[in-house]
């Protein structure tokens, strides 16, 4: 059974309002609850095994300092999520607004958020920044 244009752009709106739902609830628990201390939040599972950063590690930090407007303090602990935090306005704007298209994405854009990703990995860890990339 074909799914309708218009419900297939109904779902895709629901869901990206439902995002912005859990979206929010995560930045109000990280502006009441400071994440750098002993708390509620989880630790990174692969910097408790590895001792390396992942590309996430130190973005609920980030979040809880930006939702005190330290925005220099968010980049110490995270700069990728500052990156990505305006595109990911920018995509969910696109969805909601109805202009983004139902269609399916060409396979180099995952393969160069995972590049991205990986470069951010390595970059973080790599003992000649000093730290100064690592959460």
């Amino acid at each position: 059974m074909a799914v309708r244009r218009g419900s297939a752009r109904r779902g895709a709106t629901l869901e990206a309002w439902l995002g912005a739902l859990v979206l929010t609830a995560v930045v109000v628990a990280t502006a009441c609850a400071d994440p750098s201390r002993p708390g509620p939040f989880p630790s990174c599972p692969f910097h408790a095994v590895t001792g390396l950063d992942c590309p996430g590690c130190g973005s609920l930090r980030a979040l809880h300092e930006l939702t005190h407007g330290q925005v220099v303090a968010a980049a110490d602990y995270n700069a990728l999520l500052l990156v990505f935090l305006p595109v990911g306005v920018w995509v969910w704007l696109r969805v909601v607004t109805g202009r983004s298209r139902q269609r399916a994405r060409p396979v180099w854009w995952a393969w160069a958020v995972l590049g991205v990703l990986l470069v951010w990995t390595v970059l973080r860890n790599l003992p000649v920044f000093g730290g100064v990339l690592a959460s």
